[in-house]
Parts: structure tokens; sequence; C-alpha cells
């Protein structure tokens, strides 16, 4: 049995004989990011964090492959994002969606890649997906977020980001799905071996979300809507899945929020969310 096959789960309509769309994310963490966002007409990646051998493995475990994968989009230019992008673009025909400022500064390794440059902020559409860009607070040249809509489906994805401003906020609204960040445990963080400076660096509004972050935005700001929660960008060094996953359940349920909560790994993808 393959260690990576992940469960399907069924929301909202269709089914997992007939999806109309899927969500997954095959990897979330300081080592490699990336999901997946499927209809029957298209397919897209968001980030590109892994080795092209273990993409493929990952995307054969839930009945995908690389050369079906018509774009990635890039969030930034962070390497535990776009490591992956060179092998991609040599070996596929995916174009590659990324902004003005974040476009120069890949390293393609001789490969010519299909570039869809765009400004942060504007409205995408690659094939029957409609994305939203907007620009998030991270220490990289033109950080962005995205939310994605397919078949009304609203699909959220925001990491890399040191808060929450009311402008993200807005967009995240109305998620069905929404793939947030919890990065660091502030006390752990405070106390380990990293270099004041990268503790500072990674508690800075440009910087890394923290649980109590997190905590704070799922009491005060989370949309009641969202029926499905996936925390990820989870730090090995500084934070526990646990932990995480505590301090979320307990925010959601303080509201009465029946929420699916996702803890999101860095070694295997989560389910295969289909509606």
């Amino acid at each position: 049995m393959n260690p990576l096959a992940s469960p399907v789960l069924s929301c909202y309509k269709g089914s997992k004989e007939n999806p109309i769309v899927k969500f997954c994310v095959l990897a979330s963490g300081s080592s490699g990011n990336c999901a997946l966002l499927a209809t029957d007409r298209t397919r897209i990646l968001i980030d590109a964090g892994l080795s092209f051998k273990e993409l493929s493995r990952r995307l054969a475990s839930i009945g995908e492959q690389p050369d079906r994968i018509d774009a990635v989009l890039v969030t930034h230019e962070h390497c535990d994002h776009i490591s992956g992008l060179p092998r991609i673009a040599k070996k596929t025909s995916a174009s590659i969606y990324l902004t003005h400022h974040t476009a120069p500064l890949i390293d393609w390794e001789n490969a010519t890649p299909r570039l869809e440059r765009f400004q942060a902020g504007a409205r995408l559409s690659i094939g029957d997906i409609e994305i939203d860009s907007f620009t998030i607070p991270h220490d990289a040249i033109d950080p962005v977020g995205y939310r994605l809509r397919a078949e009304g489906i609203n699909v959220g994805v925001v990491t890399d980001l040191g808060y929450i401003p009311d402008s993200i906020k807005f967009h995240l609204r109305q998620s069905h799905v929404l793939l947030l960040e919890s990065n660091h445990d502030l006390e752990i963080l405070r106390v380990g071996s990293y270099p004041w400076a990268v503790k500072q660096r990674v508690m800075s509004r440009n910087g890394h979300l923290s649980n109590d972050a997190v905590n704070d935005y799922l009491c005060h700001e989370f949309d009641s809507s969202t029926a499905t929660l996936i925390l990820g960008h989870i730090s090995e060094h500084n934070n526990h899945p646990e932990i995480v996953r505590t301090v979320a359940q307990q925010a959601l349920e303080r509201r009465g929020l029946a929420t699916n909560l996702v803890i999101a790994s860095q070694k295997e993808p989560t389910a295969v969310f289909t509606f």
C-alpha cells in the first residue's frame, strides 16, 4: 500500500466518483510547499517547492501526473516555494504565473519557462479557474496570496505572512477551504536555539504567523461559513502539529464552529477534498 495515498473527502456537491473540483496540499513546511487545485478541464499547482521526482510521486498518490499540470502559481521567490520550478519548466508545458518583480529572481537553470507575469492584486483566469492575487506581508520582494474560484467553490491560500491585515481578511471571506499558516509557538521560538536575529525576523510583521496570531484570527475574524481549515507551514523546530491542532480547535469550539480542521504536513499530502 502506498504510504502517501490519501483518503478522499467528498464535500458540498458532486462525489468522489465524479468530482467537479478537487484540492490537495501536497506538502507544507520550511522544506517545500506545493498544493493542487483541479477541475475536469484545468490543473493548477500553487507553488513548486518539491523535487520533480517527489512531486511526481505525490501527484501519483492522488491520481494525477505532472504532464497534466496547466499552470503553476508562484507566491514568492523563497526556495521552499520555487525549488522545483526549473524542472517543471523543462519537463512539462505548464505556464508559470508570477509577479513582475518576482520573475527576475528565479534561476531557471537553462530551462525556457513559459512565463505569465502579472501585477500583485491582478485577477487571473486559467482555464475554468479564476484567481485573485493579493499582496501579503512577508520578507520577500513581492509576495502574494491567492483566492481561487472554480465551479462556485472558493479556495484561499495564504502562508508566509507576519500578520493578517484587513485587506487579506477580506480576500479570505467566503472561502469553502482555507489554507493558512500557523508557523510557530512563540514560547518555543523564544527559548529555542535560533540566533536572536532570526527569531526577530520570524516574529516580525514581515515574518511568519504564530499560533497565537492564528488563535486571535479564528476567535474574531474567521468566516464561520468556511467548511475546511487547513493549517500549514508548521515549523519543525519551533512548533508541533498537536499544539497547532489544540490551539485552533479550542478557538473554533469557543465560537461553536464545527469547521473541519486539517493539519498539513511536510512529509505527505493531505486528504483530497472533492466538491
